[in-house]
């Protein structure tokens, strides 16, 4: 018998079919694709949380000098524990807005002119809203030379969340060196800021070593979320097919209407019932 053409109730088109056919290996492919770009995201992000352990817990190095400046940058040099000696500028220091472990409050960013002459931000620690003013912590401004031990960290540019820096009416949001150094008339200065270690300054303020040291790491859920996306699509290419194949095997069972019925034989008799 003849394949019969395709009707509305004998499943979708060809054409139609391809199409889903295509679509599916797609989505299947790019969901996959996705899913082994994230879990190779999330070798590189345990890899780096790796360096900056070892980094920051390391003995302390020199500062970078100037012509290593132009180098620096988060996935080298972030977190590496350095040790600079020379004298504070605190006529110069500037508040950034934070909030710690200790609460709201300021971090205190003083300049640090370095016995070669050099420039570098040191962010000396926390102080509460009370202790804003200089003036309510005058033993925490020591004089003359000093030696800090701290963790280098990146410039900080363009604000905090949804938070512009301000800085004509000096109010900061972020530790953007480039901005501050602007601001304080500090040239040359170095294009990154030290966090101050725990060691106690004088007075008790302000509170240093409160770096912290977390990097997000959800790539293994984005990876499970990519891979099932893809399974999902699999699925639902399976679905379709089988009711394809479903409803053209019904089809075929059906009795073919369009067949002419086969006459009777004249020369067949019935034999009488007896």
């Amino acid at each position: 018998m003849a394949p019969r053409p395709h009707s509305p109730g004998a499943g979708r088109s060809p054409r139609t079919l391809w199409l889903l056919a295509v679509l599916a290996v797609i989505g299947v492919a790019g969901f996959t694709a996705l899913g082994i770009w994230q879990l190779e995201r999330r070798l590189w992000k345990l890899d780096l949380i790796s360096q900056v352990e070892r980094r920051s817990h390391a003995a302390p190095v020199p500062l970078p000098k100037p012509e290593d400046w132009p180098r620096i940058n988060a996935g080298d040099d972030a977190y590496r524990r350095v040790k600079v000696s020379g004298t504070f500028l605190h006529d110069r220091e500037t508040l950034v807005q934070a909030v710690t472990e200790l609460g709201p409050g300021f971090w205190v960013l003083t300049p640090l002119r370095t016995e070669e002459g050099r420039t570098v931000l040191i962010n000396r620690g926390f102080v509460p809203p009370e202790r804003r003013d200089p003036a309510t912590r005058p033993a925490g401004n020591p004089p003359g030379k000093v030696q800090i031990v701290g963790l280098l960290r990146i410039t900080e540019p363009h604000g905090g969340f949804l938070r512009a820096n301000d800085p004509a009416a000096d109010r900061w949001h972020s530790r953007d060196v480039a901005a501050i150094a602007a601001a304080r008339g500090l040239e040359g200065a170095a294009p990154f800021f030290v966090d101050a270690d725990a060691t106690p300054n004088p007075g008790g303020w302000p509170v240093g070593g409160l770096t912290v040291v977390t990097f997000r790491n959800s790539h293994m859920v984005y990876a499970l979320t990519w891979f099932t996306l893809a399974l999902m699509v699999a699925a639902a290419a399976l679905f379709v097919a089988r009711e394809e194949w479903r409803l053209r095997k019904s089809t075929l069972d059906l009795p073919d209407a369009s067949a002419k019925p086969v006459p009777p034989d004249r020369h067949s008799f019935a034999a009488p019932d007896r």
